[in-house]
């Protein structure tokens, strides 16, 4: 899925020294002036804010900060020299981004009661407004938006694929359990037999169904419904957005950008259409209880031909206690059976052949 940005947002961090909340871009404290610690971790606020200023989206875009090798102090990313101390930048430590932090929080947070004064403040300040206390913002649970329903033909939500692709695991474990041992035994080739049919064509119409784009050039188009065909990475022309829950991504730098995962699904004409075309008038079928089969034969008028011929072939052997099918899948491995040899069978759990050889 291509990934499609929708914004920046400031992040917070929480000082080690004082546990005081700030906003992600200041590079110290609020409460006691602490410089942003090394393994400071950002997280979302309780409510995110696009940010819209000229030099605030630069800063979320120029990439990770680094840290001061001398004072731990926070720098931007193309800073040379450190802003707190003025030690060279060279060797400063460039902060790890890419963390997904969590679904989007757009929505208007509940407002923070100070427990010293019980004023109300902003969701996301990290002083009271009528005491001066430091506050702790608290992040709510996330409210996961759903993705949008896509239109592909025949989709599941993937927990109902997950949820299948465990059973089929559990299943087909069970299922090895109780068939996947085997057996041998030796048995005698009791009866062969086998069958080949051709079919006799005629020239005649038929309706038939494909893209617009893969209908004959010779094709009479009846209908076309325009229809979902197949999902890109990349937007085109035409093309239906469908995207997943906004999300926020650590940037490193204090600030987050808010991306979606997305796809474009592309919609065509499926059509209707008629053409002249080879159809089945007859088929003609031979079979015998020997090793030699061969090819039915009729006599075709000039606007007949004969189709794809069919074969198949059936060996029943004859064990101690049952009688076991096998199905060869050519003449040749058929014309090996000869009625009364002996053969090594592995059998499975339901009596299916699984292999076998001639016994010496």
């Amino acid at each position: 899925m291509a990934r499609k940005s929708l914004g920046y947002v400031k992040l917070a961090w929480t000082c080690d020294r004082c546990d005081g909340e700030n906003p992600g871009p200041r590079r110290f404290c609020n409460s006691c002036g602490a410089p942003q610690p090394l393994d400071v971790e950002f997280h979302q606020p309780a409510q995110e804010i696009f940010v819209t200023k000229p030099e605030e989206l630069e800063a979320a875009k120029a990439g990770a900060d680094v840290h001061c090798p001398y004072c731990d102090a926070r720098n931007p990313a193309n800073a040379t020299f450190c802003g707190a101390c003025g030690g060279g930048l060279e060797d400063a430590e460039k902060r790890v981004a890419g963390k997904v932090l969590g679904a989007h929080r757009s929505g208007e947070p509940l407002p923070q009661i100070c427990p010293s004064c019980e004023t109300r403040n902003l969701a996301n300040a990290t002083e009271c407004a009528g005491c001066g206390d430091g506050l702790t913002p608290e992040s709510p649970p996330l409210k996961m938006e759903k993705a949008p329903t896509k239109t592909k033909k025949g989709g599941l939500p993937i927990g109902v694929i997950i949820g299948a692709v465990v059973a089929c695991i559990a299943i087909g474990g069970v299922l090895w359990a109780l068939f996947g041992r085997t057996e041998e035994t030796v048995a005698t080739v009791q009866s062969v037999d086998w069958s080949r049919s051709i079919p006799i064509e005629v020239l005649g119409e038929i309706e038939a169904e494909a893209w617009f784009d893969e209908v004959p050039a010779d094709a009479e188009i009846q209908t076309c419904q325009n229809s979902y065909r197949y999902s890109q990475d990349e937007p085109a022309p035409g093309a239906v957005e469908v995207c997943g829950t906004p999300y926020t991504v650590d940037e490193g730098s204090g600030y987050g950008e808010v991306v979606q995962d997305c796809e474009y699904e592309i919609y065509d004409d499926w059509c209707t259409y008629t053409t002249i075309d080879w159809i089945v008038l007859d088929t003609i079928t031979v079979s015998g209880d020997d090793l030699s089969p061969f090819w039915p034969e009729a006599g075709l008028t000039s606007d007949q031909r004969f189709g794809d011929g069919q074969e198949s072939y059936e060996v029943t052997f004859t064990g101690p206690d049952r009688s076991y099918t096998y199905t060869p899948e050519s003449e040749s491995e058929f014309s090996d059976f000869t009625l009364g040899s002996t053969w090594n069978l592995e059998i499975n759990a339901v009596g299916s052949v699984v292999s076998l050889e001639p016994t010496r």
